[in-house]
């Protein structure tokens, strides 16, 4: 009985060795784990933007058209010319016009003499119309601008609202742009867009919104937008109108923040710090959590450092994971944007 006994304890006692030594042993590995593992602190940038696209619009322009039928005798410009407000740039025949301008003011100054005073105003309202006419006869700028096209001569018969040409106006560049539903919110005059053109890639430019409607509109897609309108007031002359872009509308500065693993932080007095890896000094910080793996430092760090592992991921079963809880029992949550890389 007492050889059983004795056995018994001899047993025991080494099933107690062995598992003092696996202990130790696993300490041992976790602890060699953790010395070898490094992180890097992180920057991340955050952009708080809407998306944008579409093409430029001249700031103003006027289809050259004819207003009345007739033929061509005079062609003051050509393609590329400057023209201010008021200028002529085409004249159609008008001899008929002005012979019946001319005879109605003949009667009319017969007419003072005998003439009644409601006759002579209906002359004069005859006379406007006249004037109208000749002036018809004419297609003239209604703003400083440049003539981007023409295509007309002297001889050429045109017929009314026949189109001859473009007048631009370049001093700046419009732009209408489709702004979902839940973003009007966010638009605020002068607000800042940046502008990629692919005719010319080398440069960003930057305009800004002027103004949208207070109505939305439902696209073809059945998706209500609003269509902001913006204004660019300094590009290259290779940017035309009619060329594409693509933007952004940036509705808050870009937020740059620090990013580390929650591994490479640990708790002493509830107080967070990290260790350099290069010199083995230890740094307060203040983090907040940031996903499942990642910890926000707003505090003590400024990125780009090396850091070494203080906490070992928890193993659960068959799963290897790294994802299931932090340091500290801090809390998880999902990761804007799929967070950084893990460890180096």
């Amino acid at each position: 009985m007492k050889k059983k006994i004795k056995i018994i304890v001899i047993v025991v006692a080494s099933l107690l060795l062995i598992a003092g030594l696996l202990v130790a042993l696993r300490a041992i590995f976790a602890s060699a784990s953790t010395d070898n593992t490094l992180y890097t602190a992180k920057i991340e940038s955050y952009e708080n933007v809407i998306e944008v696209s579409g093409t430029v619009a001249a700031a103003q322009e006027q289809t050259l058209q004819a207003l009345s039928a007739g033929t061509v005798t005079a062609v003051y410009v050509q393609a590329g010319d400057k023209v201010q407000k008021g200028d002529v740039i085409i004249q159609l025949d008008d001899s008929e016009q002005v012979y019946n301008l001319e005879k109605q003011e003949y009667s009319m100054a017969t007419k003072k003499v005998t003439g009644s005073e409601r006759e002579l105003k209906l002359m004069e309202t005859e006379r406007l119309a006249l004037i109208q006419k000749v002036n018809d006869r004419k297609v003239v700028a209604t703003f400083d601008g440049i003539i981007a096209d023409l295509d007309v001569a002297v001889g050429d018969s045109l017929e009314a609202k026949d189109e001859i040409g473009t007048l631009v106006n370049l001093d700046y560049l419009t732009a209408e742009v489709e702004v979902a539903e839940t973003d009007v919110s966010k638009l605020k005059i002068g607000q800042q867009v940046e502008f990629t053109f692919p005719a010319y890639s080398e440069k960003t430019f930057y305009g800004y919104i002027t103004g949208w409607p207070a109505i939305g509109e439902i696209t073809s897609r059945g998706a209500t937008v609003v269509n902001a309108e913006i204004r660019i007031d300094d590009y290259p002359e290779q940017i035309l109108p009619n060329f594409s872009f693509t933007g952004k509308i940036q509705i808050s500065p870009t937020e740059e923040y620090v990013l580390v693993e929650r591994y490479a932080v640990a708790y002493e007095n509830k107080q967070a710090y990290v260790v350099l890896a290069k010199s083995g000094e230890k740094k307060t910080v203040k983090v907040i959590p940031y996903g499942s793996d990642y910890l926000k430092v707003e505090e003590g760090l400024e990125g780009g450092e090396v850091l070494k592992q203080l906490t070992a991921p928890k193993k659960s079963g068959s799963e290897r994971g790294r994802g299931e809880g932090g340091p500290g029992g801090m809390p998880g949550g999902g990761m804007p944007g799929g967070g950084p890389g893990g460890p180096m």
